[in-house]
């Protein structure tokens, strides 16, 4: 592979390090009444890490106070708990996850017979997310080196994992309506993190064109997954990808909703900034047929 520049490498430390602190018209629904119970679960792409002013202890979860759940409480006056939790998988719905600072309590525990409006965004740690980021950086443009790593013959190492997460999803979704089973229950999917075609932007972000074509393919499963795991569990599916298309890591700063391995806006690395938590809570709104601030 050879030696990585060192600026590159420190980031790509910072990335794994937040990271594993360890698509369609959407169905319109009835407008959440305010004053609703509203409880957020979620991974660090709900927390939104270092986009805006903590909310919250443990510090280690990173939680911002301007990510998407903040958002669609402030639009529609719902009484917001959000639990979300950077580098949090399914496991950590029903366990204590370990962070700096302390614990964030299981997830699950937020929820009760009053709740009314849940949203779920988890599964990119369940698949190794981290690991891909670091994993799939190329020190030259040419080959599959990612897709080469993750898939031996017939093999697809990330598609089995996405296969399997959807059983995990079925049983997160089993668990939300058993406490709360009044609530309506909405799972998010992730957001378009790479650009919809072409060959990406070597070396800002440092993808192989062919491994941008492959990784794409692996996000566009994962978001199907978890849209189906929504039909099957009475819970409905917020699309995230479509709203974002070019708005990804490779889109211009301003434009960019995704900050690449180098943020050049405040955020976690590979993750949404402000303007991506902002659109992620337009594209819960328009799943609850809220419509978006004028």
């Amino acid at each position: 592979m050879g030696r990585r520049p060192i600026v590159l490498r420190l980031f790509i430390a910072v990335a794994v390090g937040l990271l594993g602190i360890a698509v369609a018209p959407v169905a319109m629904g009835a407008p959440t009444a305010a004053g609703q119970a509203y409880v957020a679960l979620g991974d660090s792409y709900t927390a939104s890490p270092l986009t805006g002013a903590p909310a919250g202890p443990p510090p280690g979860c990173l939680r911002s106070a301007n990510n998407y759940p903040h958002l669609v409480a402030e639009r529609t006056g719902a009484v917001l708990t959000d639990v979300s939790c950077s580098g949090a998988r399914t496991r950590d719905f029903a366990a204590p996850q370990p962070v700096q600072g302390g614990a964030n309590p299981p997830q699950y525990d937020a929820l009760g017979p009053g709740t009314q409006l849940v949203t779920v965004g988890i599964g990119g740690n369940d698949i190794g997310f981290s690991e891909i980021v670091q994993a799939c950086v190329s020190p030259t443009p040419f080959g599959t080196p990612c897709r080469d790593r993750y898939t031996q013959g017939p093999h697809d190492e990330l598609s089995a994992r996405i296969d399997d997460l959807g059983d995990r999803l079925d049983d997160v979704l089993d668990e939300v309506h058993r406490r709360a089973p009044d609530a309506r229950v909405l799972l998010v999917g992730y957001p378009s993190v790479l650009p919809a075609q072409g060959p990406g932007c070597y070396p800002v972000v440092p993808y192989t064109p062919g491994d941008v074509e492959y990784l794409r393919g692996v996000l566009t499963h994962l978001n199907a997954e978890i849209a189906d795991a929504a039909a099957d569990g009475d819970a409905t599916y917020v699309d995230a990808a479509t709203p974002t298309v070019g708005h990804d890591v490779c889109a211009l700063p301003g434009e960019r909703w995704i900050e690449g391995l180098v943020p050049t806006a405040p955020a976690a690395p590979v993750h949404p900034n402000a303007l991506g938590s902002a659109a992620l809570s337009r594209a819960v709104l328009a799943t609850l047929g809220v419509p978006a601030a004028a």
